[in-house]
């Protein structure tokens, strides 16, 4: 369990109003090569990305594949690595676990009940992030207060209490269109459906645009609607942040 967890009332004293940078540079000093950042090419992560960038940060940068993730998500990626000069730990499911969910399930089990989405999640992307994480004491992630009912309260520090370990979040503080200016301001390389009307991205059959959604407009729809669209709203995480609610002990 990381030594820094005593401290984060602290740390979010300290970093009540700073901006991602100090932020990002501070998570990079305090714990080295013990940080890493989760990476899933939506507009929150090219932004960090950016910034780790331009400030010159080596952070160890990791991505879940699925294995039903869109085209467009791939495309993206690969502009950030040509971008950003990185280079990606890609972490996939275990094969033999997916092989025996589809085998007993079928290929969209999700769809049948929260409890068969929450185990495809489980095994596409949390048992993956334990890997991730193995090692590390703390990690950098894209999410804000304003993404959903499930982060409001956000705070910049929090306790990761299922890994034992820091949650970074640089940019709880941000709205949408304090993306979108950065995007526009620093030509950030971004994927293409937040065009399509996706104002958040995960695996395919997951994920729908949402109609009268708008970058930047994050008042106009719930802008997590469309992910796990058939569920109720205080039910849409899928296990990578359960306890993110502004919880900081």
């Amino acid at each position: 369990m990381s030594a820094h967890l005593d401290h984060l009332e602290s740390f979010n004293q300290r970093f009540a109003d700073a901006d991602a940078q100090d932020i990002l540079a501070f998570a990079h000093e305090t714990f080295g090569d013990k940080l890493t950042m989760a990476c899933s090419f939506g507009v929150e992560d090219m932004v960090l990305l950016h910034l780790l960038s331009e400030a010159g940060l080596k952070v160890r940068v990791f991505t879940l594949d699925t294995g039903r993730l869109p085209e467009s998500t791939y495309i993206v990626m690969d502009q950030a690595r040509h971008r950003y000069k990185m280079e990606f730990d890609v972490y996939f499911p275990k094969t033999e676990v997916v092989e025996a969910l589809v085998r007993l399930k079928g290929p969209q089990s999700y769809f049948d009940s929260v409890d068969n989405r929450k185990e495809c999640c489980r095994i596409r992307k949390v048992e993956p992030l334990s890997r991730a994480l193995s090692g590390k004491q703390a990690w950098i992630t894209g999410l804000r207060a304003a993404q959903s009912v499930t982060r409001r309260g956000l705070p910049v520090f929090e306790h990761d209490e299922g890994h034992g370990m820091v949650k970074v979040n640089p940019l709880t503080r941000w709205s949408e269109q304090d993306l979108w200016d950065f995007v526009q301001q620093h030509n950030v390389p971004f994927n293409r459906l937040h065009d399509e009307g996706y104002p958040s991205i995960g695996c395919a059959p997951c994920t729908r645009p949402v109609p009268g959604y708008e970058k930047g407009r994050e008042d106009l729809v719930d802008i997590r609607s469309g992910r796990w669209w058939w569920e109720s709203p205080d039910q849409k995480e899928c296990g990578l942040h359960p306890g993110s609610k502004g919880s900081a002990q």
